[in-house]
């Protein structure tokens, strides 16, 4: 390959002259001959015996042009990137020249990663909400580690009441006629959870093992599925079993049982600390992005189209990715939410011009400041993703190349600059006003479970994707994801008279 020319254009835009060497380019064409030449028939010669001269007499000179150049333009054009000194950010718009005794003649024109400056990052001011873990929230956290630690026995001596659990059939039917999503069998239903539509549950207390009745509730009016809203139903329900739950009494065998702690005392104060890392985590994240926002609104420079339109298309994959993770393919997820691939990446716009034009700022910060980063800081990155990731080092290191972590530790140098000279305020905490509960509420989410008269997914799709910003990673490149982040969870049978139900999870 030879390098003839680099012109640039308008702002951020560069094209590359070159020229593939004839020795270069003919020994590819002979590569691909002898490659196709087995499948070939010509007549008067056996199947793959044809002479290269007679095969490009009845086809022409150049019948094997086109794959020896799509061989050796992916390192063509890298090397000639690489000598012109660039930082493509595109595919290249290619033109291809004469193809002579000289050889190839080609040019490539791509957009290049703009130089920004940013006018002020010194002295930016941010705001820090101080907030500490409250006794209702350490009791919270207690109680959910209590239920997941229950206990279930089978009652068969009295009537079911409330917080017991329901083992029900049930068949639902509008005007007489069933509804798509209206029946299910063995269904375990806890009473007094309002995971069904108002009345439902509440009608099932009082009744006796092998008692079959029917349960008549109404749809509310701002129901998600507008076929069933102020509709009357008629539910044909019968109880196969009653359960009821038995919890562990809060004490120190029960801290033992649950954590590395021998007293109650000493759990509490480990949740108590765990709880106000985190609020102190999320603080220093607030006050990251506030400042972020700051560098970002003195950036000045023009930023390519295309960088934009790239990070929407990662943001898009990486949502994708994470759908597979779940058991949903985007095609389902499409067909469900009843968007399509442009719509979501739009929605993920926003998002995408803040993650690039923060890495840009970023970046011009490190560059600006003289930021170095050893060998030593690399290897803690890598060390640190794999752990983060539950991956080997290697294996980490094959996804993501050390320019690029060099990069991320670059960027997050930059991040402590710009707080070490920041002024930040702090505020308490103050709790929002709730606002009163909705019954039955018609709001739809990816994540939402199945709810009557709906078609049940093969499994749920992950919630509305937040794209990670580099307050928090220090870079615009997403970080190698591990095979499953989170489990997936089973498919379950989901009622039809249920409400949307959020699960929390819970650790230890």
């Amino acid at each position: 390959m030879s390098l003839k020319n680099v012109k640039q254009g308008e702002t951020n835009r560069a094209t590359l002259e070159i020229v593939i060497p004839k020795d270069q380019f003919d020994a590819e064409v002979t590569k691909v001959y002898r490659k196709q030449a087995k499948s070939i028939s010509i007549p008067g010669f056996r199947k793959g015996k044809a002479p290269r001269s007679i095969i490009e007499k009845m086809y022409g000179k150049g019948v094997f042009y086109e794959d020896a150049l799509n061989a050796l333009l992916p390192d063509v054009l890298e090397e000639a990137v690489k000598e012109a000194g660039i930082e493509a950010v595109s595919s290249p718009e290619l033109d291809l020249g004469e193809i002579d005794e000289n050889g190839v003649a080609l040019t490539a024109t791509y957009w290049t990663k703009p130089t920004l400056t940013v006018k002020s990052y010194k002295g930016l001011t941010a705001e820090k909400t101080v907030r500490k873990a409250e006794k209702a929230e350490i009791e919270a956290e207690l109680e959910r580690v209590r239920q997941r630690n229950s206990r279930t026995s089978e009652v068969t001596d009295r009537a079911a009441k409330k917080d017991d659990i329901a083992i029900i059939d049930y068949e639902g039917k509008i005007g007489g006629k069933a509804f798509d999503g209206g029946k299910d069998e063995g269904h375990r239903l806890k009473l007094g959870s309002g995971q069904f539509i108002p009345g439902f549950e509440e009608q099932i207390v009082g009744h006796k093992i092998g008692d079959e009745f029917d349960v008549t509730v109404t749809f509310p009016e701002d129901y998600h599925a507008e076929d069933l809203r102020g509709k009357e139903a008629v539910f044909s329900v019968a109880l196969n079993g009653i359960e009821t739950v038995e919890l562990p009494d809060l004490d120190d065998e029960f801290a033992k049982d649950v954590s590395e702690f021998d007293t109650l005392a000493a759990y509490k104060k480990d949740i108590e600390a765990k709880i106000n890392d985190r609020y102190a985590a999320e603080a220093d994240r607030q006050v990251e992005e506030q400042l972020l926002d700051g560098i970002i609104g003195g950036i000045e420079g023009e930023i390519p189209e295309v960088m934009f339109e790239n990070e929407c298309e990662n943001m898009f994959r990486d949502y994708e990715n994470r759908l597979m993770q779940q058991g949903l393919s985007m095609d389902m997820y499409l067909k469900y939410t009843g968007s399509t691939p442009e719509k979501v990446k739009e929605e993920f716009r926003p998002q995408a011009e803040r993650q690039v034009k923060a890495q840009l700022a970023l970046e011009a910060i490190a560059r600006d400041e003289k930021i170095k980063v050893t060998d030593k800081e690399v290897d803690a990155e890598y060390k640190r993703l794999a752990e983060a990731y539950g991956l080997e080092e290697e294996k980490v290191k094959s996804f993501v190349p050390a320019d690029s972590v060099k990069k991320d530790v670059a960027a997050k140098k930059a991040v402590d600059i710009i707080k070490e000279a920041a002024k930040v305020t702090e505020k308490a905490y103050v709790a929002e006003a709730k606002a009163a509960p909705k019954k039955a509420s018609a709001k739809k989410s990816p994540a939402k479970k199945t709810e009557p008269g709906e078609k049940k997914p093969a499994a749920k799709a992950a919630a509305k994707p937040a794209a990670k910003t580099a307050a928090k990673t220090g870079t615009a490149k997403a970080a190698p994801k591990k095979a499953s982040a989170k489990k997936a969870e089973p498919a379950e049978k989901k009622p039809a008279a249920k409400k949307t139900a959020k699960k929390t999870a819970n650790e230890k």
